[in-house]
């Protein structure tokens, strides 16, 4: 995922690497660097034509990030809402963006810190729902945290509590 230039620990290096980039003229690295990390063509344009200062900001590098991995994990359902929940508190919050950011923080591991509690946190099925869904297993579990419960997770996850 991160394998040209590595993952960055902030927006603030991903911009000491532009600003390096574009004062030796390497503009194609610059899209190479923007590509690896999810801001967009057009702010790489805008950036190489002198339109604005940097590359990225905590927002852009911890969205680009975001969707960099999910591309690359290809979430469904309600971990797609999990993904949008995140970056949706990413721009209310520009702490949680700044973690995001941070090396070996990753969407893989909230998924997983998500999954996890859903393992340990299984309650059985009653039966009269089992049986009005069609199911013909004798015993049936589920573990999906709720809005509240994920949204706390995701934010224990990246906050490091």
């Amino acid at each position: 995922m991160f394998d040209k230039f590595g993952e960055f620990n902030s927006y603030k290096e991903i911009n000491e690497l532009a600003e390096n980039l574009f004062n030796e003229g390497d503009y194609d690295s610059i899209r190479a660097v923007a590509k690896e990390n999810g801001i967009p063509q057009d702010y790489v344009e805008m950036y190489v034509q002198g339109d604005i200062q940097e590359l990225c900001d905590k927002l852009t590098a911890a969205l680009g990030k975001i969707e960099t991995e999910a591309a690359s994990l290809k979430p469904k359902e309600i971990m797609e809402d999990w993904v949008e929940y995140l970056k949706g508190q990413c721009m209310e919050n520009e702490v949680l963006a700044h973690q995001v950011r941070k090396k070996g923080k990753s969407l893989k591991g909230c998924m997983a810190a998500l999954l996890r509690w859903s393992f340990k946190n299984q309650n059985t099925v009653d039966k009269d729902i089992i049986k009005a869904a069609g199911v013909s297993a004798g015993k049936v579990t589920l573990g999906i945290p709720g809005m509240a419960r994920a949204k706390k997770i995701i934010t224990d996850y990246y906050m490091g509590k």
